[in-house]
């Protein structure tokens, strides 16, 4: 029943543009068009289920969290406890690690989606999306693959629209010189799996975020010889300090204490747990991880035993690159090194700004111009979910807002409605 009124045509969409009549195919949804089936995406569609709302999900994969699903090394677990990345109204089972690994969170969203039941449009692929101002009407246009017909195209018509499509859509591969001659092999990040085929290879490792530092390790764990690019400054925290995650230990502070303090005591903490980080090439920033990632969104590494390998010498840290050559790099600093393989741990980024078109509700590097926690509402109809920089936790709290607001706008259009069809009954009465 939900299913037949999200897709029912409205009399305000013109008669030539009903479906079949035209290609692209129109379809009209009675509730809000969510873009994107990640943790964002199913926990805005859970909220608006619970309220009664019809929507979609258009998903360009095939299959929910794709980025956790494809995109992810074996060894990744959550950086947080679960208690801090776990989706509205449905915790995580008591069995599950405190840190659950990447298996786990995705059948934890299988499961999630099964319990609101919850069924995206996978294969389909949002081309553009746009306001239309003569009919109040979101237009978006989107290419549905499947086995029967691999390239149709189909138009939908809301009047909300949710972009869950997250601050991690694609991947970031920045142009070095002479990386197309270096003849060895190149990857992101996102494609690399495990260390089992780099036994005894050189491998140069590029960034030294978290997935940076994890792919290092990996790889010394598998025998191989990373070389790990530090360019800039970053900070290093122990996972857990006294007993607790430090995330948490640093949600309890801020309840109590300022920013600041709790930076200052976070990194006295980290100093006696973890040493003089400095003397091995890792520079730390000049102001705290709390007020680093709330101005910047760069994420402190927690360390889950890199460090140690950094220490040892397994884990070699070198500066910025310069170029590369055939078989090997050079670096800023005038030093090269002779490598087998290159893998790019360099970040993802948004990709709004390739299919949201002409609405200056989010920045050129698709993020929400508003910073959190008033980055969730634009002007008319439009929504963001995933992108506040704070993980699970922040896409969390945005799907609640997003939810509940569309469901106030919903319900409130549907009764007005529901008394003009009565009032029109009404009048058609009087005339007989």
């Amino acid at each position: 029943m939900m299913r037949n009124s999200c897709l029912s045509i409205p009399p305000m969409v013109p008669a030539f543009e009903h479906e079949g009549l035209l290609a692209p195919r129109c379809i009209w949804v009675n509730g809000p068009v969510i873009v994107g089936a990640g943790p964002s995406g199913l926990a805005v569609g859970a909220g608006l289920k619970e309220q009664g709302v019809p929507f979609i999900i258009l998903e360009r994969a095939n299959c929910i969290a794709s980025l956790w699903q494809n995109c992810t090394y074996d060894r990744l677990k959550l950086h947080l406890p679960k208690q801090f990345c776990q989706l509205p109204k449905f915790p995580f089972p008591e069995d599950y690690p405190e840190y659950p690994n990447k298996y786990q969170f995705v059948d934890y969203l299988e499961s999630y989606a099964k319990h609101f039941d919850i069924s995206p449009h996978f294969n389909e692929t949002v081309q553009s999306a746009k306001y239309d101002d003569t009919f109040g009407l979101w237009r978006v246009q989107t290419i549905r693959k499947s086995s029967s017909n691999p390239c149709d195209q189909v138009e939908y018509f809301c009047r909300w629209l949710v972009v869950a499509t997250g601050e991690n859509a694609e991947k970031v591969e920045p142009d070095f010189r002479g990386l197309e001659e270096f003849g060895g092999h190149v990857m992101h990040a996102c494609d690399y799996k495990s260390g089992d085929s780099y036994s005894g290879k050189r491998v140069l490792v590029v960034g030294c975020g978290n997935s940076g530092m994890e792919v290092s390790l990996d790889l010394c764990n598998h025998n191989a010889e990373p070389a790990m690019v530090v360019r800039s400054s970053v900070h290093v925290m122990p996972r857990q300090i006294l007993g607790k995650s430090t995330f948490e230990l640093a949600v309890l502070l801020m309840k109590w204490l300022p920013l600041w303090l709790v930076d200052k005591i976070l990194l006295i903490l980290a100093w006696f747990i973890l040493g003089n980080v400095e003397k091995y090439g890792l520079r730390r920033p000049s102001i705290g991880p709390l007020q680093l990632k709330n101005t910047s969104g760069k994420t402190p590494v927690l360390d889950i035993g890199a460090l140690q390998k950094i220490r040892s010498g397994e884990i070699k840290l070198v500066p910025g690159i310069k170029r590369f050559f055939p078989g090997k790099v050079e670096f800023v600093n005038g030093e090269d090194l002779e490598i087998d393989s290159v893998i790019l741990a360099t970040g993802y980024r948004s990709n709004v700004p390739s299919w949201l078109k002409e609405y200056e509700f989010f920045s050129n590097d698709g993020l929400p111009k508003n910073p959190f926690p008033n980055g969730w509402k634009g002007k008319a109809g439009l929504y963001a979910v995933g992108f506040t920089r704070r993980g699970l936790s922040g896409a969390s709290l945005d799907a609640i807002s997003v939810a509940n607001d569309i469901a106030r706008s919903w319900k409130e259009e549907t009764k007005q409605r529901k008394i003009s069809i009565a009032s029109r009954h009404r009048r058609c009465i009087s005339h007989f």
